[in-house]
């Protein structure tokens, strides 16, 4: 007798059930009311000063990088992975755009090109590394930002890389009615992500590896395809967000990307992505973006320790594992409680 397998289409169904579709709307709803009621508590200490147009246009302008770190991270954490090195890669990227420009003398649209190609690219091996060696994706990153730190301080050394009147500065301050241009292309990549994952079906194979990876097999699936599709993507979108910070920074050092991490998972753990791998919410990871930020901008606004902020954040990360892990918890022993339903009688002809 032939065993039970899962067809494409059950695999496909079931990340997208847990993930895009229902990805804890209630997590989606809270930060949003969370993130309206903080920043109307900031307006009111500010009395009335975020308010401004040019306010708002800071605040997004600070925005835009944790959007896109966080979508980075997202990526390889939708197939169980982690990514350590986004903020050494973004660094490198960085400054690597700079050099290209100031020492070399290279046109925007080909610095642009090499930072997302050499992000990808860096991305992409890492991924094959780690099908390559079996060996966890924390491992192979953790080793890739220790080399990319070492590349990022031989590329710019201890000075600071400026362009000012080129092209991508003039784009990095450019606005609509005080909507930076740099942050529509973050939201722009959260659209383009959230449609990868959805309609695309590498995209919903992503997904299929990280949520059942032995059902996506039986399937058909390459997980490891998955894997380097991720890594790949990721360093994709770090390299964008390397493009709109050299864009809007007066000038890139070695300090660029060095407090990238923590908020990169901040935005995508909070924003509602299991660590796990298959469940994972795009807007959830912008909304968590903007609540992470508006603790950076009362730190700024009431003169706060900074070290608070890393503190806060820390807590409040550490607090959303532990509580999906309980909900996690009490899921399985609901269902193992419940009694298991009689088989249904089947109509039709018999084979």
């Amino acid at each position: 007798m032939n065993s039970p397998t899962a067809s494409p289409a059950d695999v496909r169904r079931r990340p997208l059930g847990g993930t895009l579709t229902g990805l804890a709307r209630s997590t989606e709803a809270t930060l949003a009311a969370v993130g309206v009621l903080g920043y109307a508590a900031l307006v009111a200490g500010s009395h009335g000063g975020l308010l401004h147009g040019n306010a708002i246009q800071g605040v997004l302008v600070y925005l835009t990088v944790p959007i896109l770190i966080g979508l980075a991270q997202l990526v390889v954490l939708a197939v169980g992975q982690m990514n350590l090195a986004v903020g050494a890669l973004g660094g490198f990227l960085s400054v690597s755009i700079g050099s290209l420009m100031a020492d070399h003398g290279a046109p925007t649209v080909l610095a642009v090109v090499v930072a997302l190609a050499g992000g990808a690219a860096i991305g992409a091996v890492n991924g094959l590394l780690v099908v390559a060696t079996r060996i966890n994706g924390f491992i192979v990153t953790l080793a890739a930002m220790t080399i990319l730190g070492g590349l990022q301080y031989k590329v710019a050394g201890t000075r600071t890389i400026g362009v000012p009147g080129s092209t991508l500065t003039r784009f990095g301050s450019a606005s609509v009615w005080h909507v930076p241009a740099i942050f529509l292309v973050a939201l722009a990549t959260a659209a383009a992500v959230a449609f990868f994952l959805r309609r695309v079906t590498a995209g919903r194979r992503l997904l299929a590896s990280g949520g059942n990876p032995l059902a996506a097999r039986l399937s058909g699936i390459s997980n490891e395809r998955s894997l380097v599709v991720a890594h790949g993507l990721s360093g994709l979108i770090v390299g964008i967000a390397a493009v709109l910070t050299t864009a809007s920074a007066p000038g890139v050092n070695t300090s660029i990307g060095g407090d990238w991490l923590l908020p990169s998972f901040a935005a995508a753990i909070i924003g509602g992505t299991a660590l796990a791998g298959g469940a994972v919410s795009v807007l959830g990871t912008v909304l968590a973006a903007f609540v992470v930020r508006l603790v950076d901008v009362a730190r700024a606004q009431y003169s706060l320790d900074p070290s608070w902020v890393n503190f806060t954040v820390g807590a409040v990360v550490l607090g959303t594992v532990v509580l999906g892990r309980v909900r996690e918890t009490l899921h399985d022993r609901a269902a193992k409680s419940s009694p298991a339903r009689a088989p249904q009688p089947t109509t039709g002809s018999p084979s």
